[in-house]
């Protein structure tokens, strides 16, 4: 699992090491891998080092000077580079070594910065060193005109010929919240020293840092607390519960959904095959027979009525999607909420919460949804405020209602209401398409059906047992965005096909589990 900590607790374990005199030696881990990083970006784009060209944006900070270290070493191997300072001031002895190695540099107050911007533009690296961890808000004058020129003349990151690299955070974000303040360099990679931070992890920051590295140069973190985490596959493979020799489908997990209405019936549709694909054991559905028949078309397998909650046995509960203007789906939603049982709060069923619900209730709002949520409880937030700051409102609606949070976004952030924080990024920006969320409560609500009675899940993925469903939630982000990816590859999704995708991802899973076993 990734554990991202927060800027002031990273200087806080680094502040030890620099006392006692190792400063330079965390610089010069820092830099080599960034030098590592880069090396590897050039070789994956068929450049090689030699005769490459490099520019480093180097600030005042020690983020100027790692990036400066790994200038030089790539000077060493055979690339041109040169250096734009920043700032007046500047870490000497690693501008020192840059130019030792026949590096040359230029003050970005002394030149033209659309002329440097141009030169950045044509370079094959550009290594972002302007602001670190110590820093707050927004690049300042030169450097801010800079960014702009440059991106001007580059073009967006998808279509740019120039690799940009981040020491350690894109200049301009904020550290612990992702929020993104002014121009900034969207990053093709990210290298990260001594940890993770949260504001690579969650809402803009997670979109303009690229591809995430994490250099080990040896900070000690095991006082601090982290403040987010990011489920990777071989912890989803961990929670996933495989399929005993003695199991029927009862004892694999009965997923019992409530969704779908005459005005929405495709959602049920959408919603029931995702949980089948995941691998649950059986899926009731509960509904209008207009929506039956449609779920029956798809999946015959469901056992389907237009009864009530109490009636219909099952180990969790997938209540809303697509569930409007419907007064029973609506006491469906209020009586399953109310059951105690694991229960995942879609769309329609968001207004039935009631104003305090344990963990076990997964609420799976967009940032509309959530403004409303936290309106209804007396806290005002403009949707952009929650899609800027998404950690932010996510912890506040699990503290306030008690439930686990899932933010759906390009980033899905997961809030437990104990304080803990999962961000997913994971997802392809074609899953931007109606019917995705349906899919992903399907998932959810399958995990959450089988791992309902799984009394040693937590242990298998290193979380508390209380933070259970909010890595049940964050583990459903994952296997959604990978089969996102998977159908990607094909072009623009089609949701409905999504099941084929998602019952893959979950077998590539599985098969990681075993290797990891066996080895």
């Amino acid at each position: 699992m990734l554990k991202a900590f927060s800027g002031g607790d990273v200087r806080s374990a680094e502040a030890p090491l620099i006392d006692a005199g190792h400063g330079d030696a965390l610089m010069q881990k820092a830099a080599h891998g960034l030098f590592g990083v880069v090396l590897g970006l050039l070789r994956d784009a068929g450049r090689g080092t030699y005769g490459a060209t490099v520019v480093v944006l180097a600030g005042s900070g020690n983020n100027g000077a790692d990036a400066l270290y790994a200038g030089e070493r790539l000077l060493r191997r055979g690339a041109g580079a040169t250096a734009i300072l920043t700032s007046d001031r500047v870490h000497a002895a690693s501008l020192d070594a840059f130019v030792a190695a026949g590096g040359t540099m230029i003050r970005l107050d002394d030149a033209d910065t659309t002329d440097l911007a141009a030169h950045a533009a044509a370079a094959d690296v550009l290594i972002d060193g302007v602001l670190g961890t110590g820093s707050s808000g927004g690049l300042w004058d030169s450097a801010r005109a800079f960014v702009q020129s440059f991106n001007s003349v580059a073009g967006p990151r998808r279509t740019r010929s120039t690799i940009v690299v981040a020491c350690d955070l894109p200049s301009g974000i904020g550290v612990d919240t992702g929020v993104v303040d002014g121009p900034v360099l969207s990053a093709d990679a990210t290298v990260t020293f001594g940890a993770a931070k949260p504001g690579l992890l969650i809402g803009d920051g997670a979109v303009v840092a690229g591809e995430l590295d994490v250099v080990d140069i040896g900070l000690d973190l095991s006082a601090f607390t982290p403040a987010a985490h990011s489920m990777l596959d071989g912890d989803v493979a961990a929670l996933l519960r495989l399929p005993r020799p003695r199991d029927h489908k009862y004892s694999r997990g009965v997923l019992g959904v409530a969704a779908g209405s005459a005005r929405y019936p495709g959602a049920a549709a959408l919603a029931v095959g995702a949980a089948l694909a995941t691998g649950v054991g059986m899926v009731r559905y509960l509904g209008p027979d207009v929506v039956a028949a449609l779920v029956h078309q798809r999946n015959p397998e469901v056992v389907a009525s237009s009864g009530s909650v109490a009636d219909a046995r099952s180990q969790a509960w997938l209540v809303g999607p697509g569930a409007v203007d419907d007064d029973d789906q609506r006491q469906r939603a209020v009586d399953a909420i109310a059951s105690g049982l694991p229960v995942v709060v879609d769309a329609g069923a968001l207004a039935e919460v009631p104003q305090r619900v344990g963990p076990q209730v997964v609420l799976t709002p967009h940032a509309g949804e959530l403004r409303q949520l936290l309106a209804d409880r007396g806290i005002d937030a403009e949707r952009s405020e929650i899609e800027a700051e998404p950690a932010r409102f996510a912890l506040r609606a699990a503290e306030t209602t008690g439930a686990t949070v899932l933010l759906k976004g390009f980033t899905t952030v997961v809030a437990a209401p104990s304080g803990t924080l999962f961000a997913q990024a994971d997802a392809t920006p074609w899953l931007a398409t109606a019917g995705s969320g349906d899919t992903l409560s399907g998932i959810v609500g399958a995990l959450a059906a089988t791992l309902a009675e799984d009394e040693g899940a937590a242990g298998r993925v290193g979380v508390a047992q209380e933070d259970l469903w909010a890595a049940i939630a964050a583990a459903g982000a994952l296997i959604h965005g990978r089969a996102g990816q998977r159908a990607a590859r094909g072009g623009p999704i089609v949701v409905s096909e999504l099941p084929a995708e998602i019952g893959a991802v979950v077998g590539d899973l599985l098969e990681e589990r075993r290797l990891a076993a066996v080895t």
